[in-house]
């Protein structure tokens, strides 16, 4: 039962080939990297800088997109990939799920994410929320930055219509006044406010701490604790890279996603890029949210989210 309630987070996306390998010890070829149209991984396929890392040691690099992260981890927990990003909630489904993932590493949001509403829209407040239509992914962190909103709100998920849209499906919908109001991500976000007609409710920040997470296949890390390192420690030198290089961080967003440069520069300049371990204090951040979506029987059973934390080797 909980497989099957995990693959219904991802109807509709077509699942990957599975590509795993047998057991034994053939050497490592080529790592399979999940991304989306925005954050760190975009940046690091632009400027190749896992391609130049990983050339020495003969292993290629293959980049795969996804719309949204429960598609990602999906594909992540048969092994189509082994590396990738994504929000708060997509890991806690996938645990709950007893996907074969692990944490790798942690990065805080701040902003370039919220809940949107048409700019001519008698929604003012949280409250006005009860009894409307929300569009977001189901699983997402749309879907925890909606709880967030209702709790601070004093409303409860059974005061307003979820309405559970991919992005790509969601903008339309928003655009053409089917929902009333569209939590999402950048650049997304950006596209809702700039050319979809949509005004800020509340940014993410307003309502609680979120985090995004690298994510890895389990075997993947168990099997190549060392490249896993070296992979993170990419991620993280690229991250570093882009807090100082915000405007060619635009250009690589939207080179690689084909999103126009003024989205992309919205959405480069409001986030933040710092990659770390995954803390204590952010495992609690996230245990939070695992409770919260099982208070709601959102996930078939409680989870302990260090339970799934990868620590690194030392050296």
């Amino acid at each position: 039962m909980q497989r099957r309630q995990f693959l219904q987070l991802s109807a509709g996306t077509a699942l990957l080939p599975i590509l795993s390998r047998s057991a034994a010890a053939e050497p490592l070829t080529e790592i399979r990297i999940g991304y989306q149209k925005n954050g760190v991984l975009v940046i690091a396929r632009q400027r190749r800088t896992l391609e130049d890392h990983f050339a020495a040691q003969n292993i290629g690099i293959k980049w795969l997109e996804f719309s949204s992260g429960p598609p990602m981890l999906e594909a992540m927990n048969v092994g189509s990939i082994h590396y990738g990003a994504v929000g708060d909630a997509p890991p806690i489904f996938a645990q709950a799920a007893g996907a074969a993932i692990v944490y790798a590493a942690g990065q805080p949001i701040t902003n370039g994410q919220g809940i949107l509403v048409p700019k001519d829209s008698p929604i003012r407040g949280l409250a006005d929320l009860k009894g409307k239509r929300i569009g977001f992914t189901k699983g997402s962190s749309a879907h925890n930055v909606v709880l967030l909103a209702l709790k601070k709100a004093g409303l409860t998920y059974g005061d307003i219509t979820p309405v559970y849209l991919s992005p790509p499906d969601a903008g339309p919908a928003f655009a053409q006044g089917s929902i009333d109001a569209w939590s999402i991500w950048d650049p997304y976000f950006a596209i809702g406010e700039l050319k979809q007609n949509g005004r800020v409710l509340i940014n993410a920040s307003e309502v609680g701490r979120t985090n995004s997470f690298y994510i890895a296949n389990r075997e993947f890390a168990q099997r190549n604790a060392l490249i896993l390192k070296q992979i993170i420690d990419v991620t993280s030198a690229t991250a570093r890279w882009a807090e100082d290089h915000r405007g060619d961080v635009a250009q690589s967003l939207s080179a690689v996603t084909g999103i126009p440069l003024d989205i992309q520069t919205i959405a480069a300049n409001r986030s933040s890029f710092v990659v770390g371990p995954v803390t204590d204090e952010i495992v609690s951040t996230q245990q939070d949210v695992a409770d919260r979506f099982h208070q709601l029987g959102l996930i078939p059973r409680p989870i302990v989210v260090r339970d799934a934390v990868w620590r690194p080797p030392q050296a």
